[in-house]
């Protein structure tokens, strides 16, 4: 069983969320030392107190929990093979974003390799990492992650989702798809607002009570999905179906591209077409999950 870490921490990788996350580890005390393939960044964290190592043969050997900030999980293997003898006895803590299976293998190339891993997927900004709303997903062996909660502690919220090394990452990118449809969703509007020659700034509050606090919406269409498979009623589907049409029709008509209304318009009108086919509501669910419930 791995025994309980020291206070002192590697973090490879130095864009926005390896700066904050070294900025949150040594506002906590954690002794942090850095490599990144830019030496600029790295020498630029010993302002906060940060050791810079010159190879990751030395950054390796600088920490036993050894953060990984990443563009994605090959960049791991690309910056982890030069030193892989570093491995053995090491926690390598990959918070990059990838798929499950992805982190999977990952998990398995550090294993066989001597080293211990966990996945990780940041549910916060680099503004507000550490913060009380901030948490971050992990998945991996309970034993690793237990000897490693407390010094990553300063990062955030730990939410351990079980033994399976995917899960992280599944939930990660299942949240990530609700936050970048809803952004761009949100731009959408905020482009037919001010193709119309109206105030952004005037629309901003009307957007902000729209969408207020979605825990009791979030819930009920996630009772549905699990009960019935979704909402399975044809007049709601005429409804949204209409509904959607009319933003299509108003954002072209503002000049605005049509692409993300029309794939929302698509996905409503397939649930009304096959249900009026056969008779029997077809929630959108349905069509998104791509399996009957």
């Amino acid at each position: 069983m791995p025994r309980a870490v020291a206070d002192s921490v590697t973090v490879i990788g130095l864009g926005p969320m390896g700066q904050a996350m070294t900025r949150s580890l040594r506002a906590s005390g954690v002794e942090v030392t850095v490599w990144n393939r830019s030496s600029e960044k790295a020498h630029a964290m010993r302002e906060f107190g940060a050791a810079r190592a010159d190879t990751v043969a030395q950054a390796l050997d600088a920490g036993e929990v050894i953060l990984l900030s990443l563009t994605d999980y090959a960049a791991m293997y690309e910056v982890l093979e030069p030193a892989v003898d570093r491995l053995p006895g090491k926690t390598i803590v990959n918070l990059s974003s990838d798929t499950p299976e992805e982190t999977r293998a990952a998990a398995g190339w550090v294993r066989a390799r001597g080293g211990r891993f966990l996945a990780g997927g940041v549910m916060a900004d680099g503004e507000s990492l550490g913060s009380a709303d901030s948490y971050v997903f992990y998945s991996g062996e309970r034993e690793v992650f237990d000897a490693s909660a407390e010094v990553l502690r300063p990062l955030g919220r730990a939410e351990y989702l079980g033994a399976d090394v995917g899960l992280a990452q599944l939930y990660y990118q299942a949240v990530l798809a609700i936050f970048l449809s809803g952004l761009l969703a949100f731009e959408q509007a905020l482009a037919m607002i001010d193709r119309s020659g109206e105030p952004i700034e005037r629309f901003l509050p009307y957007a902000q009570q729209s969408m207020g606090d979605m825990r009791a919406l979030y819930a009920a269409v996630a009772a549905m999905a699990t009960d019935t498979g979704g909402w399975r009623d044809i007049a709601h589907l005429r409804m949204m179906t209409a509904g959607a049409g009319h933003v299509v029709e108003t954002t072209a008509a503002v000049g605005v591209d049509t692409g993300l209304a029309r794939a929302v318009q698509n996905h409503w009108l397939r649930a009304l077409s096959e249900s009026e086919r056969t008779g029997v509501p077809i929630s959108t669910f349905e069509l998104v999950r791509g399996h009957p419930q």
